[in-house]
């Protein structure tokens, strides 16, 4: 199944649409034809009882008037109910569409991706306790991405990766549903929060033999800062199999990051999203909370915690994801509805749909001409 994005559609031949014009024109000479009487018509002729037509009624017995009267009546009321007539109608619509296919139309199409596996890297720093979405962001969170995974297509795959100081995963790929339920019941909330890592250890999961080691990315940002390199952040010996690939190239996988922003430790995101998008794959991120923020209290300590936007919104431009923001518990449930759906339907590049109309033409005239067949015993 296809969706037309009818705001993209674009014209290779776009000086043919005065073609249509001629819809018009044919339209005026059939009412002309058929008015006039000029058009050719089946005359039936009632016979008796043993196959004789019947005997005209004599001239000298006229119906009566009120049976005259009647009976016009009815025939001009069936006149109305079939004028215009379904097959002139389906026979007008399919000489428009040949005609606009003269023209060479083009669209971009929205067809259904070949997704296989969705990781969902869901932070678990202690920020998300703020109750600014209710009862607390975690929470939101977990009731939103369990209406997500059961939303999800029975063969899809999907993955939990939970990120605080650093990222684990919380459930390996899996079409269980059960299992991911049971991954998403006791979330620990942790210090820190490494959006990088979360990034990164979905990736690995995603793409098993690309290479990629999250825990050497991860231990070499956590220790004394090293000169850049430029070097693809894969394990050694590996990184000329992986063919860099353009951002958002591969459709089978995504990653869904759900967190409040704040990042601190580990690895830089950017650096990882980077990492994603050679790798094709792409981030949606979800910003859980309100910009204002509220004021956290523990040990003693006070700290307002905000959404930060900016570093989700570059994630997701950088990997030609989206980005969704979620200011409380049912707008979070409306975003991950929206979201399976993003997901599985991607833009692709513009195609000419120009046999798509001729397709519709005959099939409108071949539809036509049956009717009245079916009516008249004649195609015209």
């Amino acid at each position: 199944m296809s969706v037309l994005e009818f705001s993209s559609i674009q014209f290779v031949w776009p000086l043919m649409l005065w073609a249509l014009l001629l819809w018009p024109l044919v339209a005026a000479a059939y009412l002309w034809l058929t008015r006039a009487g000029r058009w050719p018509r089946l005359h039936l002729q009632v016979h008796g009882p043993n196959n004789a037509v019947a005997a005209p009624t004599p001239a000298s017995s006229p119906p009566p008037a009120t049976a005259t009267a009647t009976a016009t009546a009815t025939a001009s009321r069936w006149r109305l109910l079939r004028w215009p007539s379904i097959p002139v109608c389906l026979w007008a619509l399919g000489l428009a569409a040949a005609l606009l296919a003269l023209a060479r139309p083009q669209a971009v199409l929205l067809l259904p991706s070949r997704l296989d596996t969705v990781m969902l890297a869901i932070d678990t720093s202690g920020s998300m306790r703020a109750t600014d979405v209710l009862p607390s962001r975690l929470e939101a969170a977990q009731a939103a991405v369990r209406t997500f995974i059961e939303e999800q297509p029975v063969k899809v795959k999907v993955g939990i990766v939970t990120l605080s100081g650093t990222a684990a995963v919380a459930q390996a790929p899996t079409t269980q549903r059960d299992e991911l339920f049971r991954a998403m019941e006791n979330l620990p909330l942790q210090r820190g929060s490494a959006l990088g890592s979360g990034i990164v250890v979905a990736l690995a999961n995603l793409l098993p033999g690309s290479g990629i080691d999250p825990e050497k990315i991860i231990m070499e940002a956590d220790g004394p800062p090293k000169p850049d390199t430029g070097r693809a952040l894969v394990a050694p010996g590996e990184a000329s199999n992986q063919v860099k690939l353009t951002p958002g190239a591969n459709k089978s996988m995504a990653i869904v990051l759900i967190t409040d922003g704040q990042s601190n430790m580990g690895p830089d995101v950017m650096k990882m999203a980077q990492l994603a998008a050679d790798h094709g794959v792409r981030v949606y991120t979800v910003g859980v909370g309100t910009p204002e923020g509220v004021v956290l209290r523990a040990q003693g300590m006070s700290m307002r915690v905000r959404l930060d936007e900016t570093v989700l919104k570059k994630v997701a431009e950088l990997t030609e994801g989206n980005y969704y923001r979620a200011s409380d518990a049912q707008q979070l449930l409306e975003v991950y509805r929206q979201l399976g759906t993003t997901i599985r339907l991607e833009k692709h590049q513009l195609t000419e749909v120009t046999a798509v109309l001729l397709a519709l033409a005959m099939a409108l005239v071949l539809l036509g001409s049956a009717i009245n067949l079916h009516r008249h015993a004649r195609v015209l």
